[in-house]
């Protein structure tokens, strides 16, 4: 039987790190949506295929696979690519082709797939509103820009990539408006999501609420 808990949010608010702890800690399987579209900027890269170029996109769409396994590593065409798909020019590419009408059909298909029969705890930014607008549980995620950018600097200092607050929080906001004015699955809180402010928060906090949350709910 399903059980599905939805946490959508803005980049940076803390959606992949929170979602991963909770899931670890009620047995759930985490389903990270970004990085299916990640998986098909990365395949566009290495096809060197254009954004304009909907046709090749769409020849991609249909030999495309993607697995996401549950020790966390993620493989594109039987490849792993957990920290390829992390690099700049996925970065550079992911956000222009999430709101490509073809892009968003396919990847719908294959999240739902993946969480079929499943507990899952799936974060993304559509995911109470269209993907799973019958999740069990839903809860948006949210942090100021500021605040969203210093963590997304600090994250990325870890994993050895050099990146400016200036540079990190110009991108945020410019993401913010993107995502939320595209005509195609916006980002937005669905009516029925419990939203949560982070910015005052620490991650265990975050992660406390959010258990008790699901398991009231649940």
């Amino acid at each position: 039987m399903s059980f599905v808990v939805a946490i959508d949010g803005p980049a940076g608010s803390g959606k992949g790190t929170i979602t991963k702890l909770v899931g670890e800690e009620l047995g759930l399987v985490y389903i990270d949506t970004g990085a299916t579209f990640r998986c098909v900027a990365l395949n566009m890269i290495q096809e060197n295929i254009k954004i304009e170029e909907e046709d090749k996109i769409e020849e991609i769409l249909k030999k495309i696979n993607i697995e996401m396994r549950e020790d966390g590593k993620i493989f594109l065409n039987g490849e792993e690519v957990t920290k390829r798909i992390r690099e700049n020019d996925v970065n550079n590419l992911v956000s222009p082709i999430s709101v490509l009408k073809v892009v968003r059909d396919k990847l719908l298909e294959i999240q739902r797939n993946i969480a079929k029969g499943k507990k899952v705890i799936m974060e993304g930014r559509d995911i109470g509103t269209v993907v799973f607008p019958n999740a069990d549980v839903k809860i948006y995620l949210d942090a100021t820009p500021e605040e969203r950018a210093k963590r997304r600097v600090k994250q990325n200092e870890e994993k050895g990539i050099e990146t400016s607050y200036e540079e990190v929080l110009k991108n945020i906001i410019d993401r913010d408006k993107r995502d939320s004015s595209r005509e195609i699955a916006p980002l937005k809180k669905a009516e029925d999501a419990i939203y949560i402010d982070s910015s005052n928060m620490t991650i265990e906090e975050v992660k406390n609420k959010i258990i008790s949350i699901i398991q009231i709910g649940g």
